[in-house]
């Protein structure tokens, strides 16, 4: 069994294990008990995700400034770039097209008791999304201090600095080959690092399920279920146009990409974070014969601009909470919604790849529409579970994303070296 088959392995185990824990936790315990509980054991969970974060930044940094100078031109960072767009925003239309269709087709808020909304975690959410407008998103965009981004995480500022950084490097010719040859050895470091932060990832993800579950038990997948259950649904047909379309593109390669990719999906489904998953990215694309300079800069940029699971779940979301509370200039107009999909369009990029990231765009974009804020209280609760299909939508739409821009490029070999030993 190969080493990644055994990681994806332990990562289920350690679910099922938190589960079951939790679950117990949740029948056997008083309120106070599980929250002690719920609070310490979600500790597993920060520890590795602050590793995760640890090394983001120097991994994003690193690979995509070694890509952008083994791309060699301006023309080529530029056509490779031009494709990988093409797919972002074709990928991220049809997944919000799919969330909007779907949501009218099944109302999923129509009928929702709206009278006894968590106000207090609402609250915690408006401080993040307050004076979200355009100079914000500007800004947000821009980085004034490539420091503060790296001290932050804030992948997309990352990503302009290391372009323009790529760009300059490649310019200098042979004066830069040293710094480029440095980073590359850097960036082989980091993804040591990985390895070692991966043998953390079962703890992480056991604890994320124990805390989930101890806190809400499993009655709350029963009040809304339905909306869990639809929102699957939808994803499960995002995941069939995703693979009809990666099936094209790559013809028998498909299922040995979804092989290559299986641990990195289970980490962000428990995880709910797509951060947690980039380095581990990075290393199984290269693996299953995406060159690396391809590999480090349309990763980075996905991340940035390619949420598709994102991308469908606030249309979902919003039009969820306009229905619960009846606002009819929204749910009777299909125009309001066209518009309003299309400002999701810009306002999700850039979304950090952290739990709730996508509520807080949800808040701020449905205040301009008039969605009540308290709306988002609905959905807070089981907001965890439809992040974990979220997030492992994210990953699956960047693969096929990295996969297909190498195809187009010519840039796809038919090396793996772990799969077929010589004979």
């Amino acid at each position: 069994m190969s080493k990644t088959n055994k990681l994806t392995l332990y990562i289920f185990l350690a679910m099922l294990i938190g589960v079951g824990v939790g679950y117990w936790v949740h029948e056997s315990y008083p309120k106070s008990t599980i929250n002690v509980f719920s609070d310490n054991v979600k500790l597993l969970t920060t520890i590795f995700l602050r590793l995760v974060q640890m090394i983001i930044a120097p991994i994003v940094f690193c690979t995509l400034v070694v890509g952008i100078a083994k791309l060699g031109d301006l023309k080529t960072v530029g056509r490779v770039g031009g494709k990988a767009m093409l797919w972002f925003i074709t990928a991220s239309l049809i997944s919000l097209g799919l969330g909007l269709m779907l949501v009218n087709i099944f109302e999923p808020g129509v009928g929702v008791d709206v009278s006894n909304v968590d106000k207090a975690a609402v609250s915690e959410l408006m401080d993040k999304s307050k004076g979200f407008s355009l100079a914000k998103f500007v800004e947000h965009v821009v980085p004034k201090s490539v420091v503060e981004a790296m001290a932050t995480n804030e992948i997309l500022q990352l990503v302009v600095f290391s372009i323009f950084f790529g760009i300059a490097l490649t310019a200098l010719g042979e004066k830069g080959k040293g710094i480029i040859h440095t980073l590359d050895t850097l960036g082989h470091v980091m993804l040591k690092m990985v390895g070692y932060v991966m043998l953390v990832a079962p703890l992480g993800v056991f604890g994320a399920m124990a805390s989930a579950i101890a806190k809400n038990g499993l009655e709350i997948l029963k009040t809304f279920g339905m909306y869990v259950g639809e929102f699957y649904l939808g994803l499960l047909i995002l995941w069939m146009i995703m693979l009809i379309v990666g099936y094209i593109i790559l013809k028998r390669r498909l299922p040995h990409l979804l092989r290559r990719i299986a641990s990195p999906m289970a980490i962000a489904f428990n995880t709910a974070s797509s951060e947690a998953v980039y380095p581990k990215m990075v290393e199984e694309m290269e693996r299953f014969g995406c060159k690396d300079k391809i590999v480090s800069f349309v990763l980075p940029l996905g991340y940035s601009f390619n949420l598709d699971g994102s991308m469908m779940y606030m249309t979902f979301a919003s039009m969820f909470i306009a229905q619960a509370y009846g606002i009819t200039s929204i749910t009777g107009d299909v125009g309001q919604q066209i518009i309003m999909l299309l400002v999701f369009l810009v306002t999700s990029k850039g979304i950090a790849g952290v739990p709730r990231a996508s509520l807080v765009v949800v808040l701020a974009t449905g205040q301009m529409f008039g969605l009540p804020a308290e709306g988002v209280g609905l959905i807070l609760a089981i907001d965890v579970f439809c992040d974990m299909g979220r997030t492992m939508t994210n990953v699956l739409g960047n693969a096929l994303a990295t996969a297909a821009v190498s195809k187009w490029e010519g840039a796809l070999e038919h090396t793996d070296h772990h799969q077929h030993p010589h004979h």
